[in-house]
């Protein structure tokens, strides 16, 4: 029986052999869901349920009931961090990986083939399409979480009674989550047979720091302020990559007005950054922890300024070599009509030249419009 291609894979004529890397390549997508089915299954089994709830659901928790007559609508539970949080990360790792098929075969393949970009738009194209839907969730995600905590009307509220921070149920799984996108992409450069090592180091890079940093504020209770400076982070670099998109679509020169936006939110949000990690770590927590975690923030945001300026000009760069080899492909294709035309006009004018009798007799489409 032939395996026909499943999600998260262009179609292809030849069938690979069972279990070589093509057929996995191929088949990730469906491969990973029956993995993951298979812990979703051992909820319905008693003797299972236990271990398979280890991976699904969300533990630690420190307070909170179940509905009863006293109190009909129950006690929210507050979590903390534990041990058992990987069980959970290493679950929704493939959750990521199948989400990202999906996004990639019926969202963004079906978009660049009515588009017909060249290979360099096309990458940034993924790449761009793929984290703005991991941005905008993120961004959404944090903004309600710290609407619905009060972290924005009572700034005090995350430096207060530290490092005691339990979470709401909706804060810890958004912590999950950001981790198993991170190392979700580790994956991902095999399954999108990413090969180059000027294409892995910078996505190597980008997953093993995002998921350190989290992993660190997560487990060392600076989860209230992490979750602020991600939800800044993540607007800046939304902003970002859909300008990057829009750029795969526009000309250079109209986003000039667009690059000035970026630049000025990217700025903002390092700066709102720095002060509420001066203010929160500095003055509100305090202590040789906090002032090292305070280092490293500075740091961090001075990496990432340096790394913004410098991916500014290598883009300014390759949008200069990316217009000179379209204007060599207009160029080429000019050059052949302008060789063509002047054979027409020999091939004419020797027929011209030729006895009456001899030359080609008109169509009678053409005698009947004359």
């Amino acid at each position: 029986m032939a395996i026909k291609p499943g999600l998260g894979r262009k179609p292809s004529n030849k069938n690979p052999p069972i279990l070589s890397h093509e057929f996995v390549i191929q088949n990730h997508a469906d491969i990973i869901s029956c993995v993951a089915m298979v812990f979703v299954v051992g909820l319905m089994n008693e003797s299972t349920a236990s271990f398979a709830s280890a991976f699904i659901s969300l533990h630690h928790n420190v307070s909170g009931e179940d509905p009863s007559r006293e109190q009909p609508y129950g006690k929210a539970y507050t979590y903390v961090a534990g041990i058992k949080d990987y069980c959970s990360i290493f679950f929704y790792t493939l959750t990521c990986i199948i989400m990202h098929a999906i996004i990639q075969e019926f969202v963004l393949d079906k978009i660049s083939k009515k588009l017909h970009l060249s290979k360099f738009k096309l990458a940034r194209f993924n790449e761009s399409g793929q984290l703005v839907a991991f941005y905008l969730l993120s961004f959404v995600w944090g903004a309600h979480v710290v609407l619905r905590e009060g972290y924005l009307g009572q700034v005090a509220l995350l430096w207060e009674s530290f490092p005691s921070h339990p979470m709401s149920f909706l804060h810890k799984f958004y912590f999950i989550i950001q981790l198993a996108y991170y190392l979700h992409m580790l994956p991902e450069l095999y399954f999108q047979k990413i090969r180059t090592r000027e294409e892995q180091q910078p996505k190597i890079v980008h997953s093993i720091s995002g998921f350190s940093l989290i992993v660190i504020a997560y487990t060392l209770s600076f989860q209230r302020l992490a979750l602020v400076l991600l939800t800044l982070h993540y607007f800046s670099e939304l902003l970002s990559h859909v300008f990057q998109l829009i750029g795969v679509f526009d000309r250079e020169e109209r986003l000039a007005r667009l690059r000035v936006v970026n630049s000025a939110c990217f700025f903002l949000v390092r700066f709102a950054t720095s002060v509420i990690g001066v203010l929160t770590l500095y003055y509100g927590i305090g202590g040789l922890r906090s002032l090292l975690a305070l280092g490293g923030l500075i740091a961090l945001q001075g990496y990432l300024v340096f790394s913004f300026i410098t991916e500014q000009l290598r883009a300014k760069r390759e949008a200069k070599r990316e217009a000179k080899r379209e204007a060599k492909l207009l160029a080429a294709q000019s050059s052949k009509k302008a060789i063509k035309a002047p054979k027409d006009k020999v091939k004419r004018k020797k027929e011209s030249d030729l006895p009456e009798a001899d030359q080609p007799s008109p169509s009678p489409v053409k005698q009947k419009l004359k």
